[in-house]
């Protein structure tokens, strides 16, 4: 994640640089350093920053989750965190997805094609 887009965030769910630190559980000077983009923003305060994004917007109750979004095989979803917890809307959020056909072993990989999955772009706001 950027440092713009960690403010555009930030700005997107009407908080202040004191109260998303209270969220984070990080320092203000965090906060300030993650936007100014002195320090990289670490994977869990990305994660966290994401899912209250996404929290802001409405799910859609009729919204089919993800293994029917991107038909997945009985044999993915037999394998699959988001599966197993019936998660099919946070299955970005949840590590351990079996996505085109593996898992992912870092954050910072499962993101990267999370970000361009229609999965994850149907629960974030355009900001």
């Amino acid at each position: 994640m950027q440092n713009r887009e960690f403010s555009n965030i930030r700005r997107y769910l009407g908080k202040s640089q004191k109260q998303l630190a209270h969220l984070l559980c990080v320092s203000t000077k965090a906060i300030q350093s993650f936007e100014q983009g002195w320090r990289k923003i670490p994977a869990n305060a990305e994660r966290q920053l994401l899912f209250l994004l996404s929290l802001k917007k409405q799910l859609d109750d009729s919204a089919n989750p993800c293994w029917k979004i991107k038909k997945c095989p009985v044999e993915w979803r037999e394998n699959c965190s988001a599966w197993e917890f019936k998660a099919g809307h946070f299955c970005w959020f949840i590590n351990g997805t079996f996505c085109q056909g593996r898992s992912e072993e870092s954050w910072e990989k499962k993101i990267k094609i999370c970000r361009d999955c229609k999965v994850l772009q149907s629960r974030l706001p355009n900001i």
